[in-house]
């Protein structure tokens, strides 16, 4: 038995195994019928998918796509990362005042849909001209990722620190430091290393969302296959092409998150231990 749930027992098991076989034969079934059909309409033509066993689509779409989602992630990450960090730390703050306004604006940009505050920005940033129309829907889907993004982060940050023993800021303030000291050199990075499923669950989800920017003439991956799709008469081909390169890469990522999270637990694990240790410390040494 767990914390959530009985282990279930030989008939139990017995009638997952049945219940889960039945679900692969339907979803089969369903793959098959989808295959068919695409046979029957013609979009299973070798011609349609030869274009991308040439460089043409790479060069002048696909890798030019590829370049602007990245970079649009990249940066969203970055800056979803520091913005969840200070917000986080906010809503874990002493003061009242500052935990109930980090509060506040993390839960107000939690709950608007991420697709409007690219839209908010990119009509915003539009009119008051105070950047080159060019780069407007670049940091119009950056801000939006990043503000919603960086509150889902803050939170990580917030529940991972209250999850932690109480033990750990109690040593830490028995040894001489202040309570902003605790939170920083202490709890917080151990919260990370807990909540690095999530994290990386959400890096995947910045990295998709920034296929909105379709929406606001951000030319991304989705927006070049489209455009060679739409010029070429095989749209289906070129989004099927886009979304195994957004699997791949989010494969990668999630593959890295899990090395990095082995890693961890394996130093953590293969210390030499006397006694139990009252307390960790984090520094920028290590």
């Amino acid at each position: 038995m767990s914390t959530l749930f009985d282990v279930p027992g030989p008939v139990a098991r017995r009638r997952m195994v049945w219940v889960n076989i039945a679900a692969t034969i339907v979803v089969a079934g369903i793959a098959v019928w989808v295959l068919l059909r695409l046979q029957e309409k013609g979009q299973l033509d070798p011609a349609l998918w030869k274009p991308f066993l040439t460089a043409s689509p790479w060069v002048n779409y696909l890798i030019p796509g590829l370049i602007d989602t990245l970079t649009a992630a990249g940066i969203s990450i970055v800056t979803s990362a520091v913005f969840g960090f200070v917000f986080g730390l906010g809503r874990l703050s002493g003061s009242r005042a500052v935990r109930a306004a980090s509060g506040a604006i993390v839960e107000f940009f939690r709950a608007v849909p991420v697709l409007l505050m690219m839209i908010f920005f990119y009509l915003g940033l539009g009119q008051l001209r105070i950047l080159d129309p060019s780069d407007v829907p670049l940091v119009a889907v950056v801000l939006g990722l990043t503000f919603y993004n960086g509150s889902v982060f803050a939170e990580l940050v917030r529940s991972g620190v209250h999850g932690l023993p109480r033990g750990q800021r109690e040593a830490a303030l028995a040894v001489g430091l202040r309570d902003g000291q605790s939170l920083r050199l202490v709890e917080v990075p151990q919260a990370l290393i807990a909540m690095l499923p999530a994290i990386t669950s959400q890096l995947v989800v910045i990295l998709k969302d920034t296929a909105l920017g379709v929406i606001i003439t951000y030319p991304d991956l989705l927006d070049a296959a489209r455009r060679f799709g739409s010029g070429n008469g095989n749209i289906l081909q070129s989004l099927v092409v886009a979304a195994l390169i957004f699997i791949v890469i989010n494969y990668a990522i999630t593959k890295f998150a899990d090395r990095l999270a082995g890693r961890v637990g394996r130093r953590t694990a293969g210390k030499p231990r006397a006694e139990p240790p009252s307390l960790v410390v984090a520094t920028g040494n290590d």
